[in-house]
């Protein structure tokens, strides 16, 4: 009798491949990776890490982080399916995060700068009482040094673990940025996606300027939340950056390919007197930018 042989699948390296979730198309990593985290073909925007933000805004190896030695404390002894402080634990070994936002002093196309990202991988970007204290410090910082502000916020909102505790954290960073708006000092604010929830109804939102990457689902509550609440169908890309640029709420959608780029005109036309480490040439315009 005929025996058959089965060809042995070659083995594919985990993580290699993704599917874009615009277009559905199969997409190296690499690829991927090449044109700043989108998809080459639809343009999709993939959620990016804190790190990459860094990587991808500021000036190369100019980027000094502060607030790192606040850390997380459970006040409340919140436990659900496990402790709070266990599941820290957890996000912290596999993050490589202390916690879900990064800030510090930087460097974008030479003009001095203070920077802050949040991390959706951290508990979905939320904020409790360090995330908001690193926000008021990089408020507080660029007030005192004159530096303008750039944050970008992606978050499902505050952080219930910490209850009433978190939601403070509006207050406190509303009324950081009012101070650092009556000291003249300009605000950049950029949301992706999401951007929801308290870090929306608060610092988010209240930038001088305000861009969103394309696609971003940015509103206090979900969609799907609204319709049950209201039992209204909802006007079609709802809580979309394109819908809330139409309605007034955002100044400007820009693709993560010229974020970089339309950040720094920002900072020419709003920081002239802003301290500069150096004089730099300025960056090429685009058209439409």
């Amino acid at each position: 009798m005929g025996w058959k042989f089965r060809k042995k699948k070659k083995d594919i390296p985990g993580g290699v491949w993704l599917k874009c979730q615009g277009c559905n198309t199969m997409l190296t990593r690499k690829k991927v990776e090449e044109v700043l985290g989108t998809c080459p073909e639809c343009g999709f925007h993939f959620k990016i890490d804190g790190r990459r933000r860094v990587d991808q805004l500021l000036d190369e190896g100019s980027f000094e982080e502060f607030g790192s030695d606040v850390a997380p404390v459970d006040h409340l002894q919140f436990f659900d399916k496990e402790p709070y402080t266990e599941k820290l634990k957890k996000t912290q070994d596999k993050t490589g995060l202390s916690e879900a936002a990064t800030v510090g002093r930087g460097r974008l196309d030479g003009r001095d700068i203070v920077f802050g990202a949040l991390d959706f991988s951290f508990m979905g970007g939320s904020m409790g009482v360090v995330v908001g204290e690193r926000i008021t410090l990089a408020a507080e910082v660029a007030r005192e040094e004159q530096r303008a502000l750039l944050l970008v916020a992606t978050s499902g909102g505050a952080r219930m673990h910490e209850g009433a505790l978190s939601l403070m954290q509006m207050a406190k960073t509303s009324v950081a940025l009012g101070r650092l708006g009556e000291a003249g000092i300009p605000y950049i604010s950029v949301l992706a996606d999401p951007c929801t929830g308290g870090v929306i109804a608060s610092f988010a939102a209240l930038g001088d300027i305000i861009l969103a990457e394309p696609g971003a689902l940015i509103g206090f509550a979900g969609p799907r939340v609204i319709a049950t609440t209201i039992r209204t169908k909802l006007p079609e890309g709802f809580q979309r950056a394109e819908f809330l640029l139409e309605h007034g709420f955002i100044d400007r959608i820009v693709p993560r390919t010229r974020l970089r780029q339309e950040i720094s005109c920002c900072l020419r036309y709003c920081t002239p007197g802003v301290r500069s480490a150096e004089p730099q040439p300025e960056p090429a315009g685009e058209p439409g930018s």
